[in-house]
């Protein structure tokens, strides 16, 4: 029997609260074919984590510019209260594929991607060589990473010329009473304070026009205090297709006219601390594509790169001469990548779910019927905000034109799940729950700002323990 036949309404689960989790959620509450038509929706989003928003949360910089107007676009739908929120729930762990598929007419799998991508060279496992992903959920404070980061390094190389770099590099070199404004959580305040850094080197494979980031986070770079932005010239190099890129594109027009001004601009003592000059120094190096981590006694001392040149398509290829950089610590942000999901097929050479505009596929590459995929556990993690709204749409898309043939939950009730959840122990949390946390971190920032009177006031402090998370959400 098909779910159409049945007055109830439509039930859909979507595995992942972060964007792609909320836009898929939104994009089909509001859905005319759903809203018109003689069935009704209803969704349960389900997040691991006890809180809402995914990597907005646990993957973002707490000074990124964006990330307010985000957590409130993603807030505004959640508070409308036609999505219900289970938080601290892990699929594969919590709920299984059959209690999904027995509860639901359709799954969307919304996970993202939250691991590192690897990065092949000799002195990888060195000590002091670390996957920025690693260091963002700590210094964000996920509740299942160590409390301790090791912060010894005065010079640190960091691999990579997307935000997440930026980020990485931003962080590392700023003053950690300058992120006192933020949410930063206590312990990443304490460990940020006792760093050593003097010198920050972010690497680029190609060059100034090819770069991954955005004007927005490039700019940002300037607003450290204290940190001085060097560049190279000699790694200003652009070929027929940077060029072109120039000539059509807005974005990259500006970021060359970015990076070119702060060339022209900056002193002469070309990254070496000189009169009037910052405390800490921020190197943004382009044509470098990483050979080997150089190690002593086990533990990182330095980087070595080979020098590239652009090949006129705007790709970079190697020149034969290698330069070697002392550094104490090395930091890879080439990317995120995906993560298997139990009892799913899995792409692992792109870190994906199989699937064809969204519909998952099974071992044979056909569809799985009912369940689905967004965001970049569907397409890969590439792309910005406005891609996962498309992204979304396709999926629902998909899921929509299915609808009518897709076999019905054999328990759809509402109450069904909650009693699934009650019988195994699961502490979940709500969408409540989540209001008494949020107002709970923005009471220890008044408090922390009563305390310290004269510093910066503080909207508020993330908790950190996931036990401290659902004390404060189940209340």
């Amino acid at each position: 029997m098909s779910s159409s036949t049945s007055a109830r309404p439509f039930r859909v689960a979507i595995i992942g609260s972060g964007p792609a989790g909320v836009y898929a959620a939104d994009i089909l509450t509001k859905s005319q074919e759903v809203a018109g038509g003689d069935v009704e929706v209803s969704i349960d989003l389900f997040e691991s984590y006890p809180a809402p928003y995914g990597l907005i949360r646990y993957g973002v910089a707490p000074d990124h510019p964006r990330i307010k107007g985000i957590v409130n676009a993603l807030h505004k739908v959640l508070d409308r209260g036609d999505i219900r929120f289970f938080g601290n729930v892990t699929y594969g762990r919590d709920l299984t594929l059959s209690d999904v598929r027995a509860c639901y007419d359709a799954v969307i799998f919304a996970t993202g991607a939250i691991k590192d991508a690897d990065l092949n060279i000799p002195g990888i496992e060195l000590e002091g060589s670390y996957g920025g992903a690693d260091f963002v959920s700590w210094y964000d404070g996920h509740p299942d990473v160590p409390r301790e980061w090791p912060l010894e390094a005065k010079e640190i190389a960091v691999l990579g010329n997307g935000n997440v770099a930026l980020d990485v590099a931003r962080v590392l070199s700023k003053h950690a009473d300058d992120l006192l404004v933020t949410e930063i959580p206590e312990n990443v305040y304490a460990g940020l304070k006792k760093s050593p850094v003097t010198d920050v080197h972010v690497f680029g494979r190609r060059g100034p026009a090819q770069v991954k980031f955005t004007p927005l986070e490039l700019r940002e770079l300037s607003h450290s205090k204290d940190v001085d932005i060097v560049l190279y010239p000699e790694d200003f190099e652009f070929d027929e297709a940077s060029d072109e890129a120039i000539r059509t594109n807005n974005q990259v027009k500006t970021m060359v006219n970015t990076l070119t001004n702060w060339l022209v601009e900056q002193p002469d003592h070309h990254g070496t601390p000189g009169e009037g000059s910052a405390s800490r120094r921020l190197h943004l190096h382009f044509l470098h594509t990483p050979v080997e981590i150089i190690g002593e006694d086990g533990k990182v001392a330095g980087i070595k790169f080979e020098r590239n040149e652009l090949d006129g398509t705007g790709n970079a290829r190697g020149t034969g001469e290698f330069i070697d950089y002392p550094v104490q610590a090395v930091y890879r942000a080439i990317g995120y990548f995906g993560s298997e999901l139990p009892e799913l097929e899995f792409d692992a050479r792109r870190g994906v779910l199989p699937n064809v505009a969204g519909r998952v596929l099974d071992t044979d590459g056909n569809p799985i019927q009912g369940i689905y995929a967004t965001g970049w556990i569907k397409r890969g993690p590439v792309g910005l905000i406005g891609h996962t709204k498309g992204d979304a749409l396709e999926t629902i898309g998909c899921l929509l034109e299915d609808r009518l043939s897709l076999p019905a939950a054999e328990r759809p009730g509402e109450d069904e799940v909650v009693k699934l959840l009650e019988s195994r122990g699961v502490d979940y949390t709500t969408w409540e729950g989540w209001l008494k946390l949020d107002a709970h971190e923005k009471a220890l920032g008044e408090a922390w700002t009563a305390e310290n009177d004269g510093g910066p006031a503080r909207e508020r402090v993330k908790v950190v323990p996931r036990e401290g998370m659902i004390e404060a959400s189940r209340g």
